[in-house]
């Protein structure tokens, strides 16, 4: 039996989005062509693949046990030919979409950007939202070059590169009238303090760090975004606990002061994610190292 190898990314791609809508515009067909595609494979694989529910599809059987390995054997099609590919990016012209969480955003993408400018100024950023969940940043489906943040169970698909650990500390408006060159844990436990509610996973891992130490926090005040933190600080006798690259940042304020924490709040780990389809695509790996070059760079000790 001859196979027609150009359903197998309609039958990837359906896996992915598990929506016949969404398949047929990230593949560039109408919903009548793909419906003509799933038809084909459903005869050439004698099995319905796809059973129709009220919010989209979902995989029979037979579509899970094939989907690792015809979604391995694209990858390995595509690291052929994108392998033979050279790739100058003082000269590229491209458009990537990066899912990062608020704290990348905010912590390290300006550095990004700026290597960027100087040694590739044609490629350009674009940057989505990274959510709760990673199917929403695109990167599962492959339509995002790559994720940046705390990246927990993966699938499959995905290909995960941890690029650091980061640390926690504390800020307090300089002129503070109860804390001075250290917070106690007693102070932190009296104090009321700002919370940065997303990425959702990192706000758990540091209620799990302050569970670990027994250190309680009364929460005064919700922010969605690092930016608002150092203005509710700067007026308020409130303390917060962000990121150790933040507070570096915040170090410049003249209205704030950065200490440690009362306790070891440990760290969390800053990952990079990507499509298994973009192993090898030369444009996407010269990208994750300039990323994984700029990270080591910011999170070096600074001296004393």
């Amino acid at each position: 039996m001859r196979y027609d190898l150009n359903l197998l990314p309609v039958f990837v791609t359906l896996m992915e989005e598990r929506n016949v809508t969404r398949a047929a515009e990230r593949l560039g067909i109408t919903q009548p062509a793909l419906s003509n595609a799933l038809a084909r494979l459903r005869t050439t694989l004698r099995d319905p693949l796809f059973i129709r529910e009220r919010y989209g599809i979902q995989p029979t059987a037979v579509a899970l046990d094939l989907a690792p390995v015809i979604t391995e054997a694209l990858a390995r099609i595509d690291d052929a030919i994108l392998g033979q590919q050279d790739f100058d990016p003082a000269a590229a012209e491209r458009l990537l979409t990066i899912a990062p969480n608020s704290y990348v955003e905010y912590a390290l993408m300006p550095a990004v950007v700026a290597r960027l400018r100087e040694v590739a100024p044609g490629i350009k950023l674009r940057l989505t939202p990274y959510g709760n969940d990673l199917t929403e940043t695109g990167v599962i489906s492959g339509t995002t070059a790559m994720a940046l943040g705390r990246i927990a169970d993966p699938p499959d698909s995905l290909v995960v590169q941890h690029l650091m650990d980061e640390g926690l500390d504390c800020v307090v408006r300089a002129d503070h009238p109860q804390v001075r060159d250290a917070i106690t844990r007693d102070q932190y436990e009296g104090l009321k303090h700002v919370n940065v509610l997303p990425p959702g996973r990192m706000r758990a891992g540091l209620f799990q760090a302050l569970h670990r130490q027994g250190l309680k926090r009364e929460v005064a005040v919700s922010v969605t975004h690092f930016l608002a933190v150092p203005e509710m600080v700067a007026v308020t006798d409130y303390c917060a606990t962000l990121p150790r690259l933040i507070c570096r940042r915040l170090a410049h304020d003249p209205r704030l002061r950065i200490l440690p924490a009362p306790v070891d709040l440990g760290t969390f780990p800053v990952d990079m994610a990507w499509h298994v389809r973009y192993r090898h695509d030369p444009a996407h790996r010269w990208l994750r190292t300039l990323i994984g070059e700029v990270v080591r760079e910011i999170a070096a000790p600074q001296p004393a």
